[in-house]
């Protein structure tokens, strides 16, 4: 899989057609088990089928949709076990930047001031109804987390969780929109952790605002429910 930021040498119309799709699929606005038609993007973007099609190889190497010739591609639900796997490595990567962040008064602070901040952009999102940009705010709220440990490695392996993030997010809110404030809370209570620099209360609220958010429907119940066009389980 190509990690997100990677610069890319595809033609124009095929980088545009790749980040529709794309962009399509990671804000939960393409269902899995869905078939798209090389045409149907084609027709909607104003461009041939060649770039399209080159659109939908890259993305299959990817692993978002899965390819069948002369019939489109299928995009492909959350894997059985993922948002689990996901939601592990989000524990042990935000817990060890707050382990981090709470040593030093000025890091914390400048966390707190950044998270509500992003917590202020999650309500507006909220009250106007745009899930999608909730998800955004989501997303940017937990990676600034992980940024704020000072550990390059582990924030560029956190940026290769990014995309999966959104697309699980973007799902168990779109699942269950009336959730949502209650995501907030979470992350209300996660920003009072890092304030009081309390690590241990941080990871305990982590894990029950993770599981919460993805193990307890939405995602994962994405990934056990979906059947393709053919009848069969995936």
């Amino acid at each position: 899989m190509q990690p997100p930021g990677t610069a890319t040498l595809a033609p124009p119309a095929a980088e545009a057609a790749y980040r529709h799709v794309k962009d399509a699929l990671l804000a939960g606005r393409l269902p899995a088990g869905e078939m798209l038609s090389e045409g149907d993007v084609a027709t909607e973007l104003g461009m041939s089928r060649t770039p399209v099609r080159e659109a939908f190889l890259r993305l299959s190497a990817e692993g978002w949709l899965r390819l069948f010739p002369k019939r489109g591609a299928l995009v492909v639900p959350v894997a059985p076990g993922e948002a689990e796997a996901v939601v592990d490595a989000r524990l042990l990567l935000e817990s060890h930047a707050v382990d981090v962040v709470v040593r030093a008064a000025a890091t914390r602070d400048a966390l707190v001031a950044e998270l509500r901040a992003l917590l202020a952009r999650q309500r507006e999102a909220l009250a106007a109804g745009d899930l999608e940009a909730y998800a955004e705010h989501d997303a940017a709220f937990h990676q600034a987390i992980v940024a704020a440990g000072g550990n390059d490695l582990l924030t560029g392996f956190s940026v290769t969780l990014r995309e999966r993030q959104r697309r699980m997010v973007a799902l168990s809110v779109g699942a269950a929109g009336e959730r949502a404030p209650g995501f907030v809370e979470g992350h209300e209570a996660l920003v009072a952790a890092i304030e009081a620099g309390d690590a241990a209360a941080f990871r305990d609220r982590l894990r029950a605002h993770l599981h919460g958010a993805h193990l307890r429907g939405g995602a994962a119940a994405d990934a056990d429910d979906v059947v393709d066009r053919d009848g069969a389980a995936r």
